[in-house]
């Protein structure tokens, strides 16, 4: 658990328990908050107790699998995003983070530790300045670090299938495993284009100046974040079309390779089965022209190498060998 206390730009009290929260909150000109770790549902009942949290809302932090959205209540705002982390060859993970934003509180629920708040730290202590515009700079803050983490996703998406995309065309056909990390990697990328599509509607919402959701001077702010997740989701239709794509010429390429070997298979078929036409013919022990002649084994070779040498000719003119 974490806890932190404002008063203008400076910090007067942190890591403090959560029974001091209420008289942090007495102080208009004070804005608190308080960060939670896979908390037990009594600290959260406590503390929605204090600030009169939603039910519906507590209910949603405690549960797992919710999608990104922006929940109003008459005392304060529930916003649910994700923090994503993917790389190449390592596992798609995705950290839930619920706020609640009241008029002077922010409480972070987080459901497991992956997501580090102590970079929100530092970037609240570098513009320390932007404090004096109160629990929105708080939230704006925690939407834009994980923000950003979409964009080093994204660039991890981008550099694997650039390397997919250099091998397509090689001859050397796919193995099992990297079929199933074709696989397994588009299945993270729908997850998440599910995840990160319905942060547009989440950051234009808080952005409805009729809701007064945001002060005026932070406009700009959130103007650029939604930006970036357009900028996200955008990046993220092109890699879907991208990686339909490579599939479709994946599948042309099998069928084109397939085509290739079966008319070397057919020719050489072709090639092979004419000695064993006239060495089955000739080999019949009934008399026919030139049986038991010299002549006769010279014109049923001849007729086999020339055959022989007209089909070779003929296939590797058209390049079926």
């Amino acid at each position: 658990m974490h806890t932190r206390a404002w008063r203008g730009a400076e910090v007067i009290a942190s890591d403090f328990p959560l029974a001091e929260v209420s008289d942090h909150l007495e102080h208009d000109d004070e804005i608190v908050w308080v960060d939670l770790c896979a908390p037990d549902a009594d600290d959260v009942h406590r503390l929605a107790a204090e600030l009169s949290l939603h039910e519906l809302a507590v209910e949603d932090a405690l549960s797992d699998h919710q999608r990104p959205k922006l929940d109003r209540y008459a005392t304060h705002l529930f916003v649910t995003g994700h923090a994503i982390w993917w790389k190449e060859g390592e596992k798609f993970h995705a950290t839930e983070i619920d706020c609640f934003v009241g008029p002077h509180w922010l409480i972070t629920v987080r459901k497991n530790e992956r997501f580090d708040v102590q970079q929100l730290i530092d970037r609240w202590d570098q513009s320390s300045e932007m404090l004096e515009h109160g629990v929105s700079f708080l939230l704006y803050a925690v939407l834009d670090v994980v923000v950003d983490g979409y964009f080093e996703c994204i660039n991890a998406f981008d550099d694997y299938y650039d390397h997919v995309s250099e091998g397509l065309f090689a001859d050397k056909p796919l193995e099992p495993k990297e079929q199933r990390d074709w696989f397994e990697t588009r299945q993270d990328l729908v997850k998440f284009h599910r995840l990160v599509a319905p942060m547009r509607e989440v950051v234009s919402g808080l952005m409805r100046r009729e809701q007064g959701s945001v002060q005026e001077p932070l406009y700009p702010y959130y103007q650029d974040l939604y930006d970036h997740v357009l900028r996200v989701v955008e990046s993220t239709d092109a890699l879907r079309d991208l990686v339909a794509t490579i599939v479709e010429t994946n599948l042309s390429l099998r069928d084109y390779r397939q085509n290739q070997i079966m008319k070397k298979v057919t020719s050489w078929a072709a090639i092979i089965a004419v000695p064993t036409l006239v060495t089955g013919y000739y080999g019949m022990n009934v008399p026919y022209p030139g049986f038991a002649r010299h002549w006769g084994v010279y014109t049923s070779t001849i007729v086999m190498l020339v055959v022989v040498v007209g089909l070779y000719w003929s296939f590797k003119r058209r390049d079926w060998l």
